[in-house]
């Protein structure tokens, strides 16, 4: 179906393995990121797996109605990394994987690829093309929306790990019909990665803070005020952080970390959830450990996340709750520009079927 043959990609070329990709492909796939989010790779990576990979593994694919092509630089020959198609599946659907050696990242690469592969298979007459990515490689979902690949849920479990237990998959996929066009996040990720006014530091939550994250959570005046007003359980917030970045570009939730900047220390967390985009809304909530309260790191956090989501994306309006009694909370909010709006009576579940008031507080644009 697909033609075994050198396929232009703008500064790229798609192009059959070949025995002298051999110690480029084992070369790449000694790479942490290829072997943690590629476990049917194998781990450590060797030259006769790489021609294993070229002599027999490619040539099947081609035998059932799929394709493996090298990505190479154009004008110089470079290996850059592998795409493929999968054979389809039963009725007519496709799916498409990469991986992009690590000295080509950064340059578009993988996008270039998809593209050019997706087209070739619209071309043949393929319906719809899925792509599958770990939940936690962010760079590859963000691949997909460059591409033009819709999100389109969570498959829980779907992917094996080295480890033997299941990995939950971001589902992405684009039909023959779509236009193309980058999908652009609603909720563009911090310049830089990071935030920061050099006496608090703004980052993504990710899987490594899930202890410190639990730890906040824990305390009672936090979960006191959290929906419900419980504390959570480690599994919880481990997953919550496993999501972190994945819900981040999908634009529901960003879930960031406050850090001391002077040590880099979790102090709390800050974040923006029940994002409304045809409203361009979204509502703001902090935790801060006891440790770092009465040094103005959450008014400092707060003043960064609306500046950036005020410059950066289209939300006019960011709200915040706090309970009447939250009087700190309530000064934190005043001190970071918000005004507030109205008294919600008997609003959020409380403790021990108890029903709570809720002051809600607004900042726009």
């Amino acid at each position: 179906m697909f033609p075994n043959e050198v396929i232009p990609a703008g500064p790229y070329v798609l192009r059959p393995p070949v025995e002298a990709d051999a110690d480029a492909v084992t070369r790449a796939c000694g790479d942490p990121e290829i072997a943690r989010f590629l476990p049917l790779v194998p781990s450590p990576y060797t030259r006769e797996d790489a021609l294993f990979w070229i002599n027999r593994l490619v040539r099947e694919t081609w035998e059932a109605g799929g394709a493996d092509y090298v990505v190479a630089d154009s004008g110089t020959g470079e290996f850059l990394g592998v795409i493929g198609h999968k054979p389809l599946d039963r009725v007519g659907n496709g799916e498409i994987g990469y991986w992009v050696a690590p000295w080509a990242r950064g340059r578009g690469v993988a996008t270039t690829a998809t593209r050019t592969l997706t087209e070739l298979a619209f071309a043949r007459g393929v319906p719809r093309i899925a792509l599958l990515t770990d939940i936690e490689n962010v760079a590859s979902q963000r691949v997909a929306c460059a591409a033009g690949f819709r999100r389109e849920g969570v498959l829980r479990g779907a992917l094996p790990t080295r480890d033997g237990s299941r990995a939950d998959t971001a589902a992405f996929a684009r039909l023959a019909s779509d236009s193309g066009e980058a999908i652009r996040p609603y909720l563009p990720f911090f310049p830089g990665g990071e935030l920061t006014d050099g006496v608090v530091r703004l980052t993504p939550l990710t899987l490594a803070d899930a202890g410190d994250y639990h730890a906040v959570a824990s305390v009672p005046d936090v979960y006191g005020h959290h929906v419900p007003p419980e504390p959570p359980e480690y599994a919880e917030c481990v997953e919550r952080c496993r999501y972190g970045r994945h819900l981040w570009l999908a634009g529901h939730q960003a879930g960031i970390a406050i850090r001391d900047a002077a040590t880099g220390a979790f102090a709390g967390d800050i974040q923006l959830a029940n994002v409304i985009p045809p409203l361009d809304q979204a509502m703001t909530g902090y935790s801060l450990h006891p440790d770092f309260r009465g040094r103005g790191f959450v008014t400092r956090a707060l003043e960064l996340l609306v500046e950036w989501a005020f410059t950066h994306t289209s939300l006019r309006r960011i709200v915040a709750g706090t309970a009447p009694e939250n009087t700190a909370s309530h000064r934190v909010l005043e001190r970071a520009g918000f005004v507030r709006e109205v008294l919600v009576k008997d609003l959020l579940p409380g403790p021990g079927g108890t029903r709570v008031d809720d002051i809600q507080w607004s900042r726009t644009r």
